[in-house]
């Protein structure tokens, strides 16, 4: 069964990068591989700019399923423009596509409601599985980065028998069993499977986890669960 595409808006630095390895604008072909011919998501890019202050107003105005975007940008940067698109409650993910890799610029991206962080350098089939990865609600984030932030999580965790979840008081058993497979990267799909449950009734828990800890996304939902204990990294 043919779906309807994905639209993108993308900021001119990323544009290029992303166009270079085929996932830009002209690239159909990429949104049509899937297994046994089936057809997939095509990827359409809907608007692009050069500036930051811009790249939230076409998202505010073509509301895309995803915007990519780099961090250094004029007027408003990548952070600024992660937190505008989420602070204004708009239905569009963002997606930070840059050189700059560094821990500190990676948690500050999750912190401002980014849905993924990936190099520019990252391979064309890369970026278009994690655009498509964004616009499911799913995060991403390049695995060797991802190895060092939960590294860095690992070292300043408390020990177990200091771990306090206050934060996590407010969730029920099962609540904390969705956010515990959240942490590992299981999919709304299998979640359910594990439960036995309609993947309706997993979406309905995420839901109430992300708004009783007044989380934004699944992104920031991982580094709570390893934050305070509730999933050690390795387990």
């Amino acid at each position: 069964m043919q779906r309807s595409g994905l639209r993108l808006v993308l900021t001119a630095a990323t544009a290029g990068g992303a166009g270079a390895d085929g996932a830009g604008a002209d690239a159909p072909g990429a949104g049509r591989a899937g297994a046994g011919g089936a057809e997939v998501a095509e990827i359409l890019v809907v608007g692009e700019t050069g500036d930051g202050a811009e790249a939230v107003e076409l998202a505010r105005r073509l509301l895309p399923d995803v915007l990519i975007t780099e961090i250094a940008l004029p007027r408003l940067d990548g952070h600024t423009v992660a937190r505008a698109v989420a602070d204004a409650g708009l239905p569009v993910r963002v997606l930070v596509l840059t050189a700059r890799d560094s821990d500190e610029e990676v948690l500050a991206a999750i912190a401002a409601g980014a849905g993924g962080f990936l190099r520019k350098d990252a391979p064309a089939a890369e970026v278009i599985a994690a655009v498509r990865a964004v616009a499911a609600g799913g995060a991403v984030i390049t695995p060797m980065v991802l190895a060092r932030i939960l590294a860095r999580v690992a070292e300043a965790l408390p020990a177990p028998e200091t771990t306090v979840t206050p934060k996590l008081d407010a969730l029920t058993d099962r609540e904390r069993e969705v956010l515990v497979h959240l942490a590992r990267g299981h999919s709304n799909a299998e979640i359910a499977l594990a439960f036995q449950v309609s993947e309706t009734t997993i979406k309905t828990h995420v839901g109430h986890v992300l708004g009783k800890l007044r989380l934004r996304d699944r992104t920031q939902a991982v580094v709570l669960a390893y934050e305070t204990g509730l999933v050690k990294p390795g387990r």
